[in-house]
């Protein structure tokens, strides 16, 4: 395994500044928690777009953005946009247990989900790891909740966590906002609350004022 493995992120970690909060520690724009960062702060060696078999659909509820939180089901039938960050195994261990709320420092005996494809580290909503494929020699990765869209608890995603969605999939993948609306708007959980209108809405007043930020 070489000591790397790609961590593949679909929701707010596909825009790379949020992203490095779990790295290096930060509270990312609109999220109401700070992140304590990995024990390596090392930025990611590589970073690849891609996109997996499979569709997010949007539950629980977010103590960071309020609403639903994106998870993986490749179950269902559509494709997920996804970015994929060349890691150490002990990264996207603490990368983990960030998204679990607990402290880093653990390392993971990841043989289980290299060798079937799957492993359940707990009951968590992020626990469940999954291995999407192989990339350059090493392992692609990511982690969702146990059960698929069928069983969840869906719950409509906020305006904040949106705005990220879309940022990171206009950065990983050079979508516009309105496809980016359309691709979010259909995601299980979001599709029953939010229109591709309403969402375009959001990602085109983020764009502009990530412009003015910018000049």
């Amino acid at each position: 395994m070489n000591g790397r493995v790609w961590y593949v992120a679909y929701g707010s970690n596909l825009a790379r500044e949020r992203f490095q909060c779990y790295l290096a520690g930060g509270r990312p724009e609109g999220a109401a928690r700070h992140y304590t960062g990995c024990r390596d702060a090392t930025p990611a060696r590589a970073e690849r777009a891609l996109t997996l078999p499979g569709g997010i659909y949007f539950a629980h509820t977010s103590q960071t953005w309020g609403g639903g939180m994106a998870f993986y089901d490749p179950q269902l039938p559509a494709r997920t946009a996804a970015r994929a960050y060349l890691l150490t195994v002990g990264q996207f261990a603490d990368v983990l247990a960030q998204e679990m709320r607990r402290r880093v420092g653990a390392d993971l005996d990841l043989s289980e989900a290299l060798r079937t494809g799957r492993q359940r580290l707990g009951p968590g909503r992020y626990e469940t790891i999954l291995r999407v494929g192989e990339c350059d020699g090493h392992p692609m990765l990511t982690f969702t909740a146990p059960h698929g869209a069928l069983r969840a608890d869906l719950n409509a995603p906020s305006a904040p966590y949106l705005r990220m969605l879309g940022r990171g999939l206009r950065q990983a993948h050079g979508w516009p906002a309105e496809r980016a609306a359309s691709y979010l708007a259909a995601c299980p959980g979001a599709r029953e609350h939010w229109s591709p209108q309403d969402i375009a809405g959001l990602l085109q007043d983020a764009g502009a004022a990530l412009s003015a930020e910018c000049r």
